[in-house]
Order: C-alpha cells, then structure tokens, then sequence
C-alpha cells in the first residue's frame, strides 16, 4: 500500500511507523487513521516483525487533530444515520443507547490495542489531543525532554477521544487524569515521567527512536514472540478483572501451554548453556494467542 499520510518500514525484525506531515507537525486525518491501522494489520502478518516503533517526522510526534476544515472539524453529521456518508466508518451504540459514528481515533487505538506485536512510542516532539491518546495503548513510551503534552480537547469544545476515559486512568491513576483532561493544558515531559506516563525521557529528541531501538532489540534478541503475544494480552485482559482470581485461572491456561512448547525447551536451554535463544513457534500460527 503507498501511504500518504504515514510511511512503514521494516528493518531486521523492527517494524517502523512514521507520522508523515510534518509541515502540518503530523496532525491527525482521517487518511492518517485508516493507514495506521492498516500497517498494524501488517505487522501482525509479519511472523519477521517482533516489535514496532512509532514516531513522528520533523519536530512533532502529532500535533492532535487536523483543524483545516474549521469549526467543523469535529461535526461527524454526515456520518451519522441518514448523513450522506453514513457508516462510513462504522456506528457504535453506548450504555445509554446513544447511537454515533465511531471516534475514528478511537478505532486506531483499539486496533493497537489488539497488536499481537509489543509497540513502543518514540514521542519525538509534542503530543497532544489524539496526539497522545494514540500512544495511551503503546507497551512503553517515551519522549524528548523537549516534548510539549496536552490532553486539550475540552479547551477545542469537544471532549475526549481515543478510549481514553479507559486507558489514561489505568496508566497514571483517575486524579491525575481528571486534572489533566479538566484543564486541558499542556505540559512538559519531566510532569509526564512523574505520573509514568511516559517511562523514559530523552535530553536529545534525535535520540528517541535511538533508545526505541534498544528496547526494541532488548525483546527481539531474547523473547519468545508467542510468549510476548500471550503475556502481552493477558496483561491486557487483566485490566477488567473483578479480583486475582480471573487472572490465575487464565494464566493458569497460558502457561500450561507454554509450558508444553518448543520455545520453553529453546529458551530454557539457551539460558543453561549461556547461549542465543532460537525460538522457532510463530504468532501467525500459533493457536495460542488469542486474537481479539
């Protein structure tokens, strides 16, 4: 696919996703939505990606939505039910039987969400609006220590996107979140590292991605895919039990089959003989993981 609004690349085992405006500072389109979520679904076909990057071009990770069109920016009229474009994207209904167009930044989360492959956000820039609720569902964060970070949408008149009432709490608690999205004001990285939104800040922006790699190379050269897939989701799923006991019982099931897999005899080897570990299950195959 020749994107527009992103670019994708892989080298080695690292897949790589660019925000790709940067004369717009990589501000969010619907283009943009549609391209990342489809280069997810590559990388989860690609047994050779372990792990995914994403950054921004230029001096901006993404500047949050694009504003182009005005006060209608966010007047998603056409989509909804009887709108010349209705269905578009898909229609949700709430717990009050409310029924909308999909928050299309809400979809490119829940996408990366269900990646199958860890992914690290490279915020090389500022972050704010979708700008920083896209990464919200992102295995690890970090960002140069001259990022700017909003959550601004109720300053635009509007109010938050992106499943965040969902994810920004788990991450860094409902009173830190409450007081960012209340305000809707910006703010630095060192604030962002404290409340562990981020878990890294990088004096040099151009460093980012550097250190993203790291990490990255970090779980390619000693981790098991399948086993970066099944804990991954486990952790996930976990979020929404009621106690421990859900979570045993369903770690219980993963780790019988682990435990019962080529790469437990790789790895177990490997770490007894002060060698590489050669795992050989694929995600693509493996009836393991599960795909949500």
């Amino acid at each position: 696919m020749n994107y527009k609004h992103i670019s994708y690349e892989t080298r080695g085992n690292v897949g790589y996703l660019t925000l790709n405006r940067p004369d717009e500072l990589n501000a969010f389109t619907a283009t943009m939505a549609f391209e990342i979520m489809d280069a997810f679904d590559r990388t989860d076909a690609d047994d050779d990606i372990r792990a995914v990057i994403v950054t921004g071009s230029g001096r901006a990770f993404c500047a949050g939505a694009d504003l182009s069109s005005g006060g209608g920016s966010f007047d998603l009229s056409e989509l909804a039910p009887g709108g010349k474009s209705a269905n578009a994207w898909g229609m949700v209904t709430d717990d009050r039987g409310r029924e909308a167009p999909a928050d299309l930044g809400g979809l490119v989360v829940l996408r990366i969400h269900r990646s199958l492959k860890p992914v690290i956000a490279a915020i090389n820039g500022s972050a704010v609006g979708v700008g920083i609720t896209m990464t919200l569902p992102m295995d690890v964060r970090i960002c140069s220590e001259a990022s700017k970070i909003g959550f601004v949408f109720n300053r635009r008149g509007i109010s938050i996107d992106g499943a965040a009432s969902w994810f920004l709490p788990r991450v860094v608690g409902i009173g830190r979140a409450l007081e960012w999205v209340a305000t809707g004001r910006v703010f630095r990285a060192p604030e962002a590292l404290a409340a562990r939104l981020v878990s890294e800040v990088i004096p040099d922006g151009a460093q980012v991605v550097a250190r993203a790699e790291e990490i990255a190379a970090e779980i390619v050269e000693n981790c098991a895919p399948v086993s970066v897939a099944v804990s991954r989701r486990l952790l996930w799923d976990a979020m929404a039990d009621s106690d421990p006991f859900v979570g045993h019982a369903r770690e219980s099931a993963a780790l019988y089959a682990r435990g019962r897999s080529a790469d437990v005899r790789a790895g177990i080897s490997a770490f007894l003989s002060k060698s590489a570990p050669e795992f050989v299950d694929r995600v693509s195959t493996s009836d393991e993981v599960i795909r949500p």
